[in-house]
């Protein structure tokens, strides 16, 4: 092959080999990965029984070690105050972040929200590459009644910003089917187990598994 054409087809077979993998994508997490899911009471598993939460079904999902760190009520901001310590106290391969459902109730300033949600992300992102942020539904009545719910925009504006995977639709579609809730803003345990079984299935299309 002439020397003018060498690279040419170098450039082509390294395009190729690219789309067979989504941009951004992160390597495959090992079935003994250390897993962080930060969240509110969603993540904690409020409304279903011990063991039922999505973090624990989600780990007989994969393999991987989940560490539950929901807490019932939390905010954004108190999120973030958890994360540090956290982070500092051990080494994670991954960290699942999902928050501001209770920010959105509240009333909090959207932008407190956002600012807040970014540095999570920032810290996360400096601990290891594979961070993913779960979109929260926009409380809505009206799309609450009719089963419709959908993602507050900002979580995908968040998570393109800070190049970290996205999880959609996750709670908003388990939280519009009331067979799958507990109350009206929790889920149950069939519930929560939906909510695993869509992360396991978006995070294996952005290669982690």
């Amino acid at each position: 092959m002439h020397r003018r054409h060498v690279f040419p087809a170098i450039a082509a077979l390294a395009w190729l080999a690219g789309c067979g993998r989504r941009r951004g994508q992160a390597a495959i997490l090992p079935a003994s990965a250390s897993v962080l899911a930060l969240g509110d009471s969603l993540t904690a598993g409020y409304g279903a029984p011990d063991g039922a939460d999505w973090p624990a079904q989600l780990a007989r999902l994969t393999g991987w070690e989940l560490h539950n760190e929901g807490v019932n009520g939390d905010t954004a901001e108190g999120a973030l105050a958890r994360l540090e310590p956290l982070l500092a106290a051990q080494r994670f391969d991954a960290v699942l972040v999902g928050i501001g459902g209770n920010d959105m109730l509240r009333g909090v300033p959207a932008q407190s929200t956002r600012t807040a949600i970014a540095k999570l992300l920032r810290q996360a992102k400096a601990h290891t590459p594979h961070v993913a942020l779960i979109a929260t539904p926009a409380p809505d009545a009206m799309r609450a009644a009719v089963g419709v719910l959908a993602d507050a925009p900002f979580y995908a504006e968040l998570a393109r910003e800070a190049q970290v995977q996205l999880l959609a639709g996750v709670y908003a579609g388990v939280l519009s089917d009331a067979a799958l809730r507990s109350d009206r803003i929790h889920a149950n345990a069939q519930g929560y187990a939906r909510i695993a079984e869509k992360i396991a299935a978006q995070l294996r299309e952005a290669g982690w598994r």
